[in-house]
């Protein structure tokens, strides 16, 4: 599995946490990996569980910042997919050293086409591109 299919996994059970509870995210991890339309390997599995759990972690720090850069948007207001998005790539531009700012922008317009609505990508690299002044 690539590095943007790890990710694009990652996304998606991030995702998860806007509609079910935190004790119930650990039975959604589990069926998550059971759905046999994308078989994931233990070694991605634990990979992909790492980074969810550290971005999970660092939710609240996240938030604090897209709600500082994002003009007359707070998190509340935004949308799921693109919420979930930027605090992804927030993660990855802050956070994690072995993902160039780039890659994690470009990443994130890329599952913003994606997932998003036609409006998300532009939506996402406006908001990231502030992260990089």
């Amino acid at each position: 599995m690539s590095r943007r299919e790890i990710r694009e996994q990652v996304f998606k059970i991030l995702f998860r946490i806007e509609f079910n509870k935190k004790e119930e995210m650990d039975d959604q991890l589990n069926w998550f990996f059971q759905d046999d339309e994308q078989p994931v390997s233990e070694k991605e599995q634990e990979e992909i569980k790492s980074k969810y759990e550290k971005i999970v972690e660092k939710l609240e720090t996240i938030d604090g910042m897209l709600d500082e850069k994002a003009d007359k948007w707070s998190v509340k207001r935004m949308g799921k997919v693109e919420l979930t998005l930027l605090r992804l790539a927030v993660y990855e531009m802050e956070f994690d050293e072995d993902i160039p700012t780039s890659v994690a922008i470009n990443e994130a317009v890329e599952l913003a086409k994606k997932f998003g609505q036609d409006e998300s990508p532009a939506f996402i690299n406006g908001v990231l591109a502030k992260f990089t002044k």
